[in-house]
């Protein structure tokens, strides 16, 4: 698979809707992660990332504009033991409830599928990361209708074992704006991962949209150690 430019790839689609890269940094240091939002309504639009005492949630950035919290507030970063489990939707918690109760990733997801949202059915798409005993593997999801037909749920899983160094994957959940939301085609995209968190974060946000984007989060896992430093952006303050 070639391995596309991410920051072109990002300015080349003005509305790739939610994203989730998976990768390893190129010194083969950090297990890598970004997810990020955008939105066309108001209510979509209004929403920050904050942290939280095991990843990151979603909160209306103005309470009183909040009129719809369904698809739109939820926990998109969770850790649970050496596992970072990573979604563009309330799946995170299906996972984390299941893969605790010794159920796997793709076990997981078979109880979910698309969103209720007629007429996009926007896919679902989840990651999950872990390292143990200086090894990392990565998996990632997308569940998605066929083709706009909500009568039939396509459910594709993608495992890296032992990924290399200064690669990445990503995967988004539209292909592009439009009525309905045509959903992303294909298997993860191969990108590149820089050694510098604030190096990538800067690419993603300042190639994503300025009228649609929304929040941004980035996380460096040290894979000997498992010590996280993360960074989150918000377009729009509490």
């Amino acid at each position: 698979m070639k391995t596309i430019d991410i920051a072109e790839e990002l300015k080349s689609n003005s509305y790739p809707g939610r994203g989730i890269i998976i990768g390893k940094s190129a010194d083969g240091k950090y297990a890598v992660t970004a997810y990020f939002i955008m939105g066309r309504s108001v209510n979509s639009r209004n929403r920050v990332f904050v942290e939280t005492s095991d990843g990151i949630k979603t909160e209306a950035a103005d309470p009183e504009k909040l009129t719809d919290p369904h698809l739109i507030i939820y926990s998109p970063v969770r850790v649970l033991g050496n596992k970072t489990i990573v979604t563009n939707g309330d799946q995170t918690d299906t996972i984390y409830d299941l893969m605790d109760r010794q159920m796997t990733f793709e076990q997981s997801l078979r109880t979910r599928e698309y969103e209720d949202d007629a007429p996009n059915y926007t896919p679902r798409i989840s990651g999950v990361m872990h390292l143990e005993n200086g090894n990392y593997n990565y998996a990632m999801s997308i569940l998605k209708s066929d083709d706009g037909n909500p009568d039939s749920v396509h459910r594709y899983t993608y495992g890296y074992y032992n990924p290399v160094d200064g690669e990445g994957h990503f995967i988004h959940t539209y292909m592009g704006d439009g009525n309905p939301l045509p959903s992303f085609e294909g298997e993860p995209k191969k990108i590149s991962i820089p050694d510098s968190l604030e190096e990538f974060a800067d690419t993603l946000w300042t190639s994503l949209n300025e009228e649609n984007k929304v929040s941004l989060f980035v996380r460096y896992i040290e894979i000997d150690s498992g010590k996280a430093v993360s960074k989150i952006i918000n377009k729009y303050s509490k």
